[in-house]
């Protein structure tokens, strides 16, 4: 009996999914629970696995193609030639019998495997080619397998096929590419693609503003290489600065709310918790997974979920529910040198946090020019919720903390 595997529930919001990488073929045997295929959403890559064990009949989408929650990816014929349990070492065991075949076999072709695309008419092979609809993922109801044109419009309301007509392809400028042959084209990943999207649409609805300031990290640097070693051996996670940034944006969420709060509709909508979305860049791109109700956790409490976080991020095993729900977010472009810069928000949040490198610079400090490691922070915020005096206040309240570290752990 052929098994419909589908696509998951992806998540909130998520509806559709393309279909990254087939980790089988068609004619494998599958083991039950073995990862059959990588779907790549707008937010994580996710693995199928099989339900049964058996045979792949076909594979109903091809690399690439967009499917929607609940569309047909493949079938399995349960039982045929599965994947048998692993035996101990130094034990056999004979060949299984093939399963006994039915006393009539039926002419027609099963179910799974699909509509006679050569033998249906003109109008729904035509329409089938230029959808990218394969033949095993149409139910045909014609004679001998064939397909009608309903059959493939039905077809799509589940599978959806990138076009193959010229013009889904990628604009490409007039006239001759004189360095053509010294160019790579490289299509862009669902997520790349939704980093794009969802820093444009940050642009072209929030009133965004980007104010900055600058904090002396020398308290916050003595504290922690005194305290690293012990901070290790009692936390079993490493002393970094996220933690200090992560509790100073907190204090001053809580006293400037609109900094925490969202637009929806024509009501502002206060979040009277705290879960802070930390950036990671990953090879696939920029991801923020939330680390939730972060105002209730200790210092290392906060290090070791971001360290969490991170490293699920660069093995791809971050979930839908690890990124979304963020109220507010702290980005690190230091890491990687980055002296200054204006972060873009991450709808539909109101804030975001820009972290630099650690810069020894001259300062006046008592009437003396002495050189302090100084580190530049940008606010970049939506005007239309935050006014130009909360701003500023956030970030004093954050310099504030920074440089007088005690007082994020007296809470004052």
């Amino acid at each position: 009996m052929a098994v419909e595997i589908k696509v998951p529930a992806l998540g909130e919001s998520v509806t559709e999914a393309t279909v990254a990488k087939w980790l089988v073929k068609a004619g494998d045997a599958v083991a039950i629970d073995q990862p059959l295929c990588e779907l790549e959403t707008d937010k994580v890559t996710v693995e199928v696995n099989a339900t049964v064990a058996g045979t792949m009949a076909d594979l109903a989408v091809a690399e690439g193609a967009t499917v929607q929650v609940g569309g047909v990816l493949c079938h399995i014929e349960a039982g045929a030639g599965g994947a048998a349990p692993a035996k101990p070492a130094g034990t056999s065991a004979p060949a299984a019998p093939p399963p006994p075949k039915p006393a009539l076999a039926p002419a027609a072709a099963p179910p799974a495997q699909g509509a006679n695309l050569a033998a249906s008419g003109p109008a729904a092979r035509k329409l089938a080619e230029e959808k990218g609809i394969l033949a095993a993922a149409i139910q045909p109801t014609g004679k001998e397998g064939r397909a009608t044109k309903a059959d493939i419009l039905s077809a799509l309301q589940s599978v959806s096929a990138p076009s193959a007509a010229p013009a889904a392809k990628p604009a490409v400028p007039a006239g001759p590419r004189l360095r053509a042959d010294r160019e790579e084209r490289v299509r862009m990943t669902r997520l790349r693609r939704t980093i794009a999207n969802r820093l444009k649409e940050a642009q072209n609805t929030a009133a965004m503003l980007t104010t900055f300031n600058e904090v002396d990290m020398t308290n916050v640097m003595a504290l922690r290489e005194r305290l690293k070693d012990d901070f290790e051996k009692k936390h079993g996670a490493r002393l970094g600065f996220m933690s200090f940034f992560v509790k100073a944006c907190i204090a001053a969420l809580k006293e400037l709310p609109a900094v925490n709060a969202e637009i929806e509709g024509d009501e502002l909508v206060y979040k009277n918790y705290y879960d802070i979305g930390v950036a990671v860049g990953t090879p696939q791109g920029l991801v923020v997974p939330v680390l939730r109700d972060a105002d209730a956790l200790s210092f290392g409490g906060i290090e070791k979920g971001i360290a969490d976080l991170g490293r699920k991020a660069r093995d791809g095993k971050l979930s839908i529910a690890d990124l979304t729900g963020g109220t507010f977010t702290i980005s690190n472009g230091g890491v990687y040198g980055s002296l200054m810069s204006t972060p873009i928000l991450n709808p539909p949040q109101s804030g975001i946090l820009g972290m630099h490198k650690i810069q020894q610079r001259p300062m006046v400090v008592g009437g003396e020019i002495k050189v302090r490691p100084m580190m530049y922070l940008a606010l970049s915020y939506d005007h239309r919720i935050i006014d130009g005096r909360e701003a500023v206040l956030f970030l004093v309240r954050v310099k504030e903390c920074i440089e007088d570290p005690e007082r994020l752990l007296l809470g004052v």
